[in-house]
């Protein structure tokens, strides 16, 4: 199994709006910090700005923030929001592909169990968690220590 570059990105993204609760933070300084397309993280913005997970401010100015409080943002929530589909094999909805085993089968199980295991795991760590080296993550991205006045997020 493999995540979408989108998830990826989106994971990076929140991660670094962690890391600066602060101020404002755009979409420039994140894809130099991680050295990827500016392009894509555009989409990433958009996409977690309706999910609810970014704040964007318009105008000079401007930039994107966290809209909550790292601690309740769920990796798996974050997951299961950017993959288009967790389908690990044709016999998974969405597809339902005809298969001439399909009534004696176990493989579908194991692999629902597998996927069911893997988001069970990612649902016991937020975004709080992936941020929690702050300091040192803040070191490799680049990014200045928060000053004393932090924003309320709700």
């Amino acid at each position: 199994m493999r995540l979408t570059v989108y998830t990826d990105y989106s994971l990076r993204l929140l991660i670094y709006a962690a890391l600066a609760p602060d101020r404002l933070i755009n979409i420039s300084e994140v894809a130099d910090a991680y050295a990827i397309s500016r392009n894509h993280l555009t989409k990433v913005v958009h996409r977690l700005a309706v999910a609810g997970y970014l704040e964007t401010i318009r105008g000079k100015g401007g930039g994107l923030r966290l809209a909550r409080r790292p601690e309740t943002i769920r990796l798996g929530d974050v997951v299961r929001q950017s993959e288009p589909d967790m389908a690990l094999t044709t016999c998974f909805s969405p597809i339902d592909a005809p298969c001439p085993i399909q009534p004696r089968c176990v493989l579908r199980r194991a692999l629902r169990e597998a996927r069911d295991a893997f988001f069970r795991v990612l649902d016991s760590y937020t975004l709080a968690d992936l941020a929690a080296p702050g300091k040192g993550l803040r070191s490799l991205l680049g990014i200045a220590a928060p000053s004393c006045k932090l924003q309320t997020l709700p």
